[in-house]
């Protein structure tokens, strides 16, 4: 394997499987030990801006955040076949350098002749691609990790360590992400565990820790899994400190583990609720989630600077909300002050979730009080006559049946979530705008530390990152190509020499298996693990345990594995 390569090579090399424009650059990509990704999930530019002015406001020492010395361009981002991504396709392609569909999860999208951005092998539909983080952990023996606040199996980090077609299949994603044998998982979703993948990383020496700070603050083994909360964490504004760590906590837990392996390591850090917030139009939310990304990358920063060998990429996969700062509501807005535009938003406690959390567990009586503390004002006549109108708002004097619009401010009205009425109200109160809760398509921001100085700057795509992140683990796409060819091949060409059949799931909510014979030996290959079972003669079956999932696809009934799996028959 080459310890160098060149950023022009790199993206030529790209530029043949993709048409994407290679950029000129002879300057040669030392490679380093480790890399840490950071994504800030659904954040436009927007969104930076707002969190370092309201830091700004607040703290008039600090007017940047920690990753602004660091910014060095932006990234387009886009889906195989749209220029508007979601959070699936769009870090599938940072991890595989493929853009992908609406949904996939580090998997080869359709073919879409008429609107595909760049052109598709019809061939490869649905097939698994090897990412970034398999092929440190395959290929080069590095350590593994995953940082993030929504659940284990959401999109993006899922598409580090899991392949489908579907990224809502939790269980199809959940048991991979599990049996791909990462070495640090901590986030959300200790509700997602079932029993047979708690036994398994238990039986594989890691630490298990649900809704256990204390424990997994005292933890000393380098295999851990901590996970908080039924599915997402709290937002970072609205959480317990005693029960749920901060997105930075987490991050220098990581590190402090993945880091004791002296090959190396790759960690993707996610704030995931940014997004979240952006699609709830809450500009508190979003603000104060990527402050705390930020503090995270701060971490991540810190421990570069001090280890000399690590790179950190830090970026968002799509823009959400098309968030302003300035909207046609505030007459005059570009001649207000920073109090008039940052005040008020600076006394907001609670997210708009926060809010409804708490409006929700107190009577009404309390509201008021609720408002003054945690608001800073208290309701007008008009937004408490909405407030008690609200379905979603489960303390309201006014019963069910009675609750209507009718003369309620139609800015504040809200029929269904008591946190949707909350995210109005916020924005009432602020010279901040939404165009949308879904997701944009504008370019995102790229912040880059590298120890050895060489960063990629002015406007990459997608698929260029990937190009970057791979010169400096010391390979291209190639090499991730080679690994997805030997490891997610076809069942029908690995065992064509075989008799093989497809066995039905066993029962409601199962998986089909594979069963494979040869003369003296046959296999028996479940999905969605790393185990499969060889049995010989009369003896009970061996478990061969795989350092790659096998996957099945649904879609064209097909399990894609190994290539060496069918040297085992012999």
């Amino acid at each position: 394997m080459k310890k160098s390569i060149t950023f022009c090579f790199l993206l030529v090399a790209a530029t043949l499987l993709n048409p994407v424009q290679a950029k000129e650059n002879e300057q040669q990509i030392k490679p380093v030990k480790n890399i840490i990704l950071m994504i800030s999930d659904g954040t436009s530019l927007a969104s930076v801006s707002l969190a370092r002015w309201l830091q700004w406001y607040e703290h008039p020492d600090r007017p940047k955040l920690f990753l602004d010395p660091y910014l060095c361009g932006t990234v387009r981002t886009f889906s195989s076949n749209a220029p508007i991504g979601d959070s699936a396709p769009t870090t599938s392609c940072y991890m595989t350098g493929y853009p992908s569909r609406t949904g996939y999860v580090a998997t080869y999208p359709l073919s879409d002749p008429r609107n595909d951005i760049f052109p598709t092998d019809p061939k490869r539909a649905y097939q698994p691609m090897a990412t970034l983080l398999e092929a440190g952990k395959m290929s080069m023996g590095k350590s593994s990790g995953l940082v993030f606040t929504c659940e284990f199996p959401h999109a993006t980090p899922a598409d580090c360590s899991a392949h489908s077609y579907k990224r809502g299949k939790y269980a199809w994603i959940a048991p991979q992400m599990v049996h791909n044998d990462l070495d640090v998982v901590i986030g959300g979703g200790a509700g997602l565990l079932n029993a047979e993948e708690e036994a398994y990383l238990k039986n594989r020496g890691y630490s298990l820790y649900k809704d256990d700070l204390p424990g997994m603050r005292a933890d000393k083994n380098k295999r851990m899994w901590a996970l908080y909360a039924e599915r997402d964490m709290d937002y970072d504004l609205d959480r317990d400190t005693t029960q749920q760590p901060s997105l930075a906590e987490m991050t220098r837990t990581a590190l402090s583990k993945l880091s004791q392996n002296p090959e190396g390591f790759f960690l993707m850090v996610e704030g995931s609720k940014v997004d979240w917030a952006a699609h709830a139009n809450d500009p508190v939310g979003i603000a104060r989630e990527f402050q705390a990304f930020d503090r995270a990358c701060g971490a991540a920063l810190d421990f570069a600077r001090k280890n000399g060998e690590t790179a950190v990429i830090i970026t968002a996969d799509h823009g959400n909300s098309g968030i302003s700062i300035g909207v046609a509501r505030c007459t005059g807005y570009d001649k207000l002050s920073k109090d008039q535009l940052f005040y008020q938003l600076s006394q907001f406690k609670l997210t708009a979730a926060g809010f409804a959390k708490m409006l929700n567990s107190r009577p009404a009586s309390e509201v008021q009080d609720i408002f003054r503390q945690y608001a800073g004002f208290e309701l007008t006549a008009e937004e408490l006559k909405a407030l008690y109108n609200c379905k979603g708002y489960k303390n309201s004097p006014i019963p069910m049946a009675e609750r209507s619009d009718a003369g309620v401010e139609k800015s504040l009205y809200s029929s269904g979530e008591l946190s949707d009425f909350m995210t109005k109200l916020i924005t009432s109160k602020t010279c901040i705008g939404f165009t949308t809760h879904g997701h944009t398509g504008e370019d995102v921001f790229l912040s880059v530390y590298n120890p050895n100085g060489q960063r990629p700057t002015g406007m990459n795509d997608n698929v260029e990152l990937n190009a970057y992140m791979c010169a400096l683990f010391g390979i291209n796409r190639d090499s991730l190509d080679l690994l997805t060819k030997t490891h997610f091949a076809r069942h029908a060409d690995v065992f064509k020499d075989y008799k093989y059949e497809i066995l039905p799931a066993a029962g409601k909510g199962g998986f089909p298996s594979l069963l494979v014979k040869g003369k003296k030996k046959q296999l028996l290959i479940r999905p969605y693990t790393n185990l499969v079972e060889l049995k010989s003669g009369k003896k009970q079956p061996d478990t061969i345990h795989l350092n790659s999932v096998v996957v099945y696809v649904d879609a064209n009934n097909t399990f894609y594995l190994p290539t060496g799996l069918a040297g085992l028959l012999d």
